[in-house]
């Protein structure tokens, strides 16, 4: 059994086994961000269910958050005590907590800590995948890399939105997309049990520009004190490159990760969707963006540079987050409007994203190789704490939600099947309507109903007569229904759309934060140069191997 706890690598894998080690680390990513991302698919529904508040919601989302910071600084003990194993037993927990837990929630408090704990390993799987896919992939294909491991969160998305808009009206409630999920959690948690392995801390404390630096990195693996390389960590993370940077792309992805929670009840509240079309919106939005990361990546690594890729996408996200937020005083907008705004919004944020997420890793790599995982512990916690505290602040910007998420499907259903009577209702007087509240049968205060009817509709007397008949046929509960919640709606929808705008403006605020930020980090802004660096690097490597090729007797070999 010890085969299911060490799981370290001696040697550096040749190609097939690097990239089904990566391959398992993509798909536990997608997975994981596929258990977390459940509640924002189903999110009217379950705040219906347990009858909370939009506010209450949202800070359920805030507290995961927060707890995913701190368990994030937890993980950057993974170059102490390896990687492979969080992830892989990480995977066990969320899927025995997605499928069992959650769903069975008797309560909203129960729900709100099952989410939390969810949310403690999502803190920690998030530090130790991309540090996974750093140990297995050198400089030279990073990006492409961690264009991969970022398909985790936005394939993770695309998968639930595309599970759940062909699922929500056939299965039985919002418990089946959590069973359906947890179900698959649980498979590729037993995939990555017997499937995962990952590179000893010798190997993996060293910097690997391109493949060619295997020899030598094994060469040298044997002399490595780790202990010293990995002493004062936190300390030696500390700086402006990594710090500023982490904020950065934190505050760049606020747009993200209100899409995550909150597209579903923005389009189904502001538009007026369906559950199914606003999840319909997010599959072109995540389906994008996966494609876009991976062409994005392997062009960067084509290119040897980084900082243009996310220069030019910080810039169109700005330009598309403001022609997305122009639509939400418009709620006459349609769905392929919305599906072009946020495909190409999509496309722009994976120009800067995967770039982002190499050069972030190579940023870490020049102050010390053997600390990466402590280094993605600071962005991790750096991240999570942001998107808290944005979250935090949304519903005092967006104030007026809780009436349209608890009651605006109802109201307009009810609205819409009794148009007719309720335009009849309107005309009449409310002193005359509270007498045949009282009397139904009070003749006066019945013919002076009619007569306001023929008046107000403009109709004779036997059609008055008969929609006087057909208002009174409104059942009694329906009736105080409309009559309790329409107000507050109305109000809440006049004033929602307006809200929603000053939000989209923070996004934008934070996407310009980015764009300075992008200097702080390593790498080179032209290819010529980015290619004299490298062959620089392959001179120094060839000439150490033949110098540690001598003092072995010219056994180490390129």
């Amino acid at each position: 059994m010890s085969v299911l706890w060490q799981r370290r690598l001696d040697h550096y894998p040749e190609t097939g086994r690097r990239l089904w080690y990566l391959g398992i680390v993509v798909v536990a990513t997608v997975v994981l961000y596929y258990e977390l991302y459940v509640p924002g698919a189903v999110a009217t529904e379950i705040i219906a269910h347990y009858h909370m508040t939009f506010p209450y919601y949202v800070y359920i989302s805030v507290v995961g958050n927060a707890i995913g910071a701190f368990s994030s600084l937890l993980a950057g003990l993974a170059d102490r005590w390896g990687r492979a194993n969080l992830v892989a037993y990480g995977l066990g927990v969320t899927g025995l907590l997605t499928l069992f837990g959650i769903p069975n929630a008797p309560d909203q408090l129960t729900f709100g800590v099952l989410f939390a704990l969810v949310s403690f390993v999502e803190g920690i799987i998030l530090v130790a995948t991309p540090a996974l896919v750093r140990d297995f992939s050198p400089q030279l294909g990073r990006a492409s890399a961690m264009g991969f491991w970022t398909l985790g969160p936005v394939v993770g998305s695309l998968v639930l939105s595309e599970v759940s808009s062909n699922t929500i009206g056939v299965l039985p409630d919002w418990r089946s997309q959590f069973v359906i999920c947890g179900i698959v959690g649980l498979v590729v948690f037993v995939i990555a049990l017997f499937g995962l392995r990952e590179l000893s801390p010798n190997l993996r404390d060293q910097l690997m520009v391109s493949m060619r630096d295997r020899a030598l990195i094994e060469a040298r693996a044997a002399g490595i004190d780790v202990a010293k390389a990995i002493e004062r960590p936190w300390r030696q993370m500390m700086t402006l490159r990594v710090v500023g940077s982490a904020f950065a792309i934190a505050v760049f992805l606020i747009i993200y990760y209100t899409a995550v929670g909150f597209f579903t009840i923005y389009f189904t509240t502001i538009y007026g969707f369906s559950l199914a079309q606003a999840n319909g919106i997010g599959n072109w939005f995540w389906g994008i963006d996966a494609l876009s990361l991976i062409v994005v990546g392997v062009i960067s690594d084509r290119l040897g540079v980084r900082k243009p890729f996310m220069l030019v996408g910080g810039l169109g996200a700005i330009v598309m987050t403001i022609v997305f937020l122009t639509r939400a005083t418009a709620p006459d907008t349609g769905y392929y409007t919305f599906v072009w705004i946020i495909s190409v919004l999509a496309v722009f944020m994976a120009i800067a994203y995967a770039p982002w997420m190499a050069s972030f890793t190579e940023t870490v790599e020049r102050i010390n190789p053997a600390l990466t995982a402590t280094g993605l512990a600071v962005w991790g916690w750096i991240i999570r704490a942001v998107v808290a505290l944005s979250i935090f602040a949304l519903p005092f910007v967006v104030t007026s939600m809780t009436p349209l998420v608890q009651y605006g499907t109802e109201v307009s259903t009810l609205a819409a099947k009794y148009d007719t009577q309720l335009k009849t209702i309107a005309v009449v007087d409310p002193t005359t309507l509270g007498a045949l509240g009282r009397n139904p049968a009070d003749p006066e205060a019945g013919t002076k109903a009619v007569a306001e009817i023929m008046q107000g509709q403009n109709v004779d007397q036997a059609t008055a007569v008969e929609r006087l008949k057909a208002a009174a046929a409104v059942p009694k509960a329906d009736m105080a229904f409309l009559q309790e919640h329409a107000a507050e709606v109305q109000a809440a929808a006049a004033a929602t759309p307006g809200q929603w705008q000053n939000w989209w403006w923070v996004c934008v605020g934070g996407e310009a934060v980015f764009l300075p930020l992008i200097f702080v980090m390593v790498g080179r802004w032209r290819p010529r140069q980015a290619r004299a660096d490298l062959a620089e690097h392959q001179a120094r490597v060839d000439e150490e191997l033949e110098q540690l090729s001598s003092s072995t007797g010219g056994t180490t070999t390129s």
